[in-house]
């Protein structure tokens, strides 16, 4: 099965400059754990923003979100594979640098990410059509 089946194709985006206050609203409005960041308007610059970031790099450590920017805690650069990618292949990237999700790239630009939910979701999809295939 392809990342492209099981991608969310609904990216949310934050701005580098942003401060992670707005992210967690963007995060929290939406019921969302991930941003994409725009450093420029060149794809290939972004980084990603996560819950697990803005807990660990901010709050945990009594930083205020006000005077934070997403820049300073932000990933970078960020994991990505081909839409045509098998979904064994994208889990296997994913354990390989310790993340839990990968973005989905055609030609240079963003147009989902595949995260562990979605790899599990997979599984259990291709358990019911009967494919005996290990994730």
């Amino acid at each position: 099965m392809k990342v492209l089946e099981f991608m969310t194709s609904k990216v949310e985006y934050v701005s580098a400059e942003a401060t992670v206050y707005d992210a967690i609203e963007k995060m929290v409005d939406l019921g969302i754990r991930s941003l994409l960041v725009r450093f420029s308007a060149n794809d290939k610059d972004d980084g990603v923003i996560t819950a697990r970031d803005v807990v660990f790099k901010v709050l945990a450590k009594n930083k205020d979100p006000k005077d934070v920017q997403v820049s300073q805690i932000a990933s970078k650069p960020i994991i990505c594979v081909d839409p045509e990618v098998d979904i064994i292949e994208a889990s296997a990237r994913m354990e390989a640098s310790n993340i839990t999700r990968v973005f989905v790239s055609k030609r240079d630009k963003i147009i989902g990410f595949v995260s562990l939910m979605d790899i599990m979701a997979a599984k259990l999809i291709m358990r019911a059509r009967g494919e005996n295939v290990s994730v």
